[in-house]
């Protein structure tokens, strides 16, 4: 399991766990939203149910 704060680790389709405000979720990666290389509280994603939030960790590689 890896941590989601470089950008370059995170890929489209991928299995992440994700922080929503004050939620936890995990599901299928559909959209990277952080254009910078990293970033400290994790790179921010849209997943295929349409819930945006930071990647905690990556489930799969």
């Amino acid at each position: 399991m890896s941590d989601g704060t470089i950008r370059s680790h995170v890929k489209v389709g991928q299995e992440v766990e994700i922080v929503q405000k004050h939620h936890q979720r995990t599901g299928e990666l559909k959209r990277i939203l952080t254009n910078s290389p990293n970033h400290p509280h994790g790179i921010k994603v849209q997943l295929t149910t349409g819930e945006v939030g930071r990647v905690r960790h990556i489930l799969e590689d």
